[in-house]
């Protein structure tokens, strides 16, 4: 080989022992027959990502580059800015995904819930039997319970009936005589009510003359959505019964999917998240229950009828934060008034918020204690969002979702050291990087930390 080749070589093999991150040694630059050969300097430089990085500079040069213009507060926001907009892109997508298959959605939604309440029973029975009979007879239970509950609810209707309808139209004739000769600075006249209701009546016959085939379609829509729920009601029950059966041997196989190293904190974030909405689902069907059971109590003494489906809407008003208690109130309070009159409304909507009063401030800190601790403003935001991307259903499953959100967030970050009290600044006066705010000082309890000395090279000042 001619000596210019081999000298080529030597050059070629150095580069490339500089850039696989190797020690060069000096017999890597002697070329046989020749000698040593010198090549251009190489000099390492870290990298952000730890490793060590080879350029080639001139000989004696200061080895820098062209420093970027960018001020560092604008890059570091800049970088932020494109995270913000990477996460608001992913669940943007996650929002679209469940939307079409909002079914599947709401049927896997409704077999945690139910799997949240039914567990504690099953591993209850599992205790004298085996788990597949355990499991069947929690089903069993809540069966038998919610059908005896809707008898209930029919047949108290149905017996009351007749009573109520007399008593329906004493109210209303009450109501119409307080209205025309009552305290109010205006009053209604009874025909002006009946001509009112005539027209109503009459604007809906031809509204239904005219849009007949419009409302049989609707109709028919409805009927579909019957099925429709029907078939949620199947797969939800279908998911519950493996998710009692089979859930922890379902979960190792989908933590055995992962990466070994990654394992460990899924699970961690995910036992922090079905522990908050486990928690929240047990925790407001015992609310809802006492709540139901309590606006019961208080119906019967004051005597409005329809006691028990009255107490049924308040067990479903409060599976819906902020807006369910206050809707459920309204009805039985237009009820009494239709059947008693104003004092047994006034005494049914004294008693319900009273009710509400217990179930905020009792009932919650003490079934749910810290396991769902969000802020009213969050909970308001939470609901509103919810009811306009998804109506009813939304408002429903915002508060456990941002619950379970936040759970997994507070379990994954790292908390620093908190605040005493709202740090001192002056508006306008930059802070020197090297200062120790008054932050740092109030947050560990009044200890004062030392200043970080920041990297300096070689012959700079130090930090003070």
């Amino acid at each position: 080989m001619p000596r210019f080749a081999r000298t080529a070589a030597a050059i070629r093999a150095a580069r490339a022992t500089y850039r696989s991150g190797r020690a060069v040694r000096s017999a890597d630059l002697i070329v046989p027959e020749t000698g040593y050969v010198p090549v251009p300097v190489l000099r390492p430089r870290p990298t952000t990502a730890g490793r060590v990085s080879v350029r080639r500079v001139a000989d004696g040069g200061s080895g820098r580059g062209a420093r970027s213009n960018v001020p560092p507060w604008l890059a570091k926001f800049g970088l932020m800015s494109w995270y913000l907009i990477g996460i608001i892109i992913v669940v943007s997508l996650a929002v679209f995904a469940t939307t079409r298959i909002q079914l599947v959605f709401i049927a896997v939604f409704v077999a945690l819930v139910f799997t949240s309440v039914l567990n504690p029973v099953a591993d209850y029975f599992a205790r004298a039997m085996p788990r597949p009979v355990a499991v069947v007879l929690a089903l069993l239970a809540s069966f038998l319970f919610f059908a005896g509950l809707l008898y209930y609810v029919i047949s108290s209707v149905v017996g009351q009936w007749d009573s109520l309808a007399r008593r329906f139209e004493d109210g209303i004739g009450t109501i119409l005589d307080f209205l025309e000769n009552g305290p109010l600075p205006w009053h209604v006249t009874q025909d002006e009510v009946y001509d009112w209701v005539n027209d109503l009546i009459r604007q809906s016959t031809e509204y239904i003359q005219s849009n007949a085939g419009d409302l049989a379609g609707q109709v028919v829509s409805n009927a579909g959505a019957v099925a429709l729920v029907f078939t949620i009601f199947a797969l939800s029950l279908f998911i519950t019964i493996f998710l009692l059966l089979a859930g922890k041997r379902m979960w190792l196989w989908f933590l055995n999917q992962l990466p070994a190293r990654n394992r460990v904190g899924v699970h961690r974030a995910a036992s922090a998240g079905w522990y908050t909405f486990s928690g929240y689902a047990r925790g407001t069907m015992i609310v809802a229950t006492v709540d139901g059971i309590l606006a019961f109590i208080l119906l019967l003494v004051v005597g409005v009828p329809l006691a028990a489906p009255l107490a049924v809407l308040v067990f479903v008003g409060a599976f819906i934060p902020l807006i369910g208690a206050p809707l459920a109130m309204i009805v039985a309070a237009v009820v009494a008034l239709a059947t008693g009159g104003f004092l047994q409304a006034l005494i049914v909507t004294i008693g319900v918020a009273m009710i509400g009063q217990i179930e905020g401030h009792i009932l919650e800190p003490f079934v749910m204690g810290k396991q769902v601790s969000l802020h009213p403003v969050i909970v308001a935001l939470g609901v509103t969002a919810g009811t306009f991307l998804a109506g009813l259903l939304g408002a429903i499953i915002a508060i456990p979702l941002l619950a379970v959100i936040w759970a997994v967030f507070t379990t994954l970050r790292t908390v620093d050291p908190p605040l005493r009290e709202i740090p001192d600044v002056t508006p306008g006066q930059p802070r020197r990087p090297h200062e120790t705010t008054r932050a740092s000082l109030v947050a560990g309890g009044g200890t004062h930390l030392a200043p970080v000395a920041r990297h300096h090279r070689k012959g700079s000042p130090e930090v003070p």
